[in-house]
């Protein structure tokens, strides 16, 4: 069964996280989605990450990070600084619906590739700009990564215990937040283009701006408030409780959204009255008094087993789970039964398991077909394609231009 996109090409000139993650969503959506790499090493993140081991713990010469943002693609080596690279770049732009690339502004105006130039060859291409500030302001020149913007952005200003300094997020979340967007609005783009307009058009996006939008109602809080929300552990500054605790055994997380849910929460730790009191008996007034109200809840849970008190608050409706490692989180029945880690097989790396995109259409499939390329994997396949011949990239080969 096909994708929903697999009448959509994309052109993948994207490398590390952010476009490389929209390339894959595209990708697992059903589309082609042919990766533009130098013929000198390609991606980068094919020397990040953790090394990833054969079923024996061996090196596979892969990388987690490669592995786990770019299944789905083709490959194709290019020397983008020869003009028979940028040639071939043109021809294969020519032909797609969509161009990612994250190159740092300016540089793909250099080469004859920037929006401008493409869309007088290919005027329906919707062409995605992703960047660490965008395209104007007075940062625009500047590179960046993940943690420069967690910290820019003021998410680090909110994350951490409130004694401690900040801590990142575990992992590239501005890359992943600005991915997504990308995604979102490279869709629209292509609706507006087959719906509207029969064009295509330019898409700025920047971590910095999506990761500050990312905040949500945390940087609503303070437009409304003007208070700066303060760094707060695993609790809400907006909903009590809602924040881990200790049991005997290992913490639990709670989050308790209403008052009806507060007060069998209440009675099942036998907090007799305090569901009544009127310094608990609503969310607002608990909040207000949470430095009252954490200490009885947390003596009440921390001599429980946690899987026991977990199993009991779910039997009871109170929202509540286990802090799982990733072994944990895997092992669960419901990820298995959501069938979030699946398998493909690599020309390197042999049977690779994978986290499987999790979006589910009643109508089509989303599941990887390909596992993430080798370099210049499918450099030949490709540019046949597009017409040349077997001498022609023999010679190409020969002057460096593709690999």
């Amino acid at each position: 069964m096909a994708g929903c996109l697999d009448h959509i090409r994309v052109i993948d000139l994207s490398r590390v996280f952010a476009g490389p993650w929209a390339g894959q969503m595209l990708a697992d959506f059903g589309a082609d989605v042919i990766k533009l790499e130098h013929v000198k090493g390609g991606d980068d993140v094919r020397r990040m990450g953790v090394p990833h081991l054969n079923a024996d713990g061996a090196p596979t010469g892969e990388t987690s990070s490669f592995l786990a943002m770019n299944r789905g693609k083709r490959s194709v080596a290019l020397d983008l600084k020869s003009p028979e690279g940028r040639e071939i770049a043109r021809e294969l732009i020519e032909k797609a619906d969509v161009l990612i690339e994250n190159f740092k502004t300016g540089t793909l105006a250099r080469m004859g590739l920037d929006y401008e130039t493409v869309a007088s060859l290919n005027p329906r291409l919707v062409y995605c700009s992703i960047t660490g500030f965008g395209q104007t302001g007075p940062m625009a020149h500047l590179p960046g990564y993940d943690p420069i913007f967690q910290a820019m952005s003021g998410l680090l200003s909110i994350t951490g215990s409130s004694e401690d300094e900040p801590a990142l997020v575990g992992y590239s979340i501005s890359d992943i937040t600005a991915g997504q967007y990308a995604v979102a609005a490279i869709l629209a783009a292509l609706n507006h283009r087959d719906a509207v307009s029969g064009e295509g058009q330019f898409i700025d996006i920047a971590l910095l701006d999506t990761q500050i939008h990312a905040a949500s109602h945390m940087a609503m809080n303070y437009l409304s408030s003007g208070k700066l929300p303060r760094r707060n552990g695993t609790a809400s500054q907006i909903t009590c409780p809602w924040q881990a605790f200790d049991c005997a055994d290992r913490p639990i997380m709670i989050a308790i959204g209403n008052d009806p849910q507060f007060r069998r929460f209440a009675d099942y730790l036998g907090l007799e009255g305090v569901a009544d009191d009127e310094r608990y008996a609503t969310n607002l007034a608990r909040v207000q008094n949470a430095d009252t109200l954490v200490p009885l809840i947390a003596e009440k849970l921390a001599a429980r087993n946690a899987d026991a008190t977990y199993a009991e608050l779910e039997a009871i409706g109170i929202p509540a789970g286990p802090l799982n490692s990733f072994e944990d989180t895997l092992q669960m029945p419901q990820v298995k039964a959501r069938e979030l880690v699946r398998q493909l097989d690599h020309p390197n790396a042999g049977r690779v398991n994978y986290i499987a995109n999790p979006v589910r259409f009643s109508g089509d499939p989303v599941a990887a077909t390909r596992p993430p390329p080798l370099l210049a994997e499918h450099t030949d396949e490709v540019l046949r394609e597009i017409g040349l011949t077997e001498e022609r990239i023999a010679e190409l080969r020969g002057t460096g231009a593709i690999a």
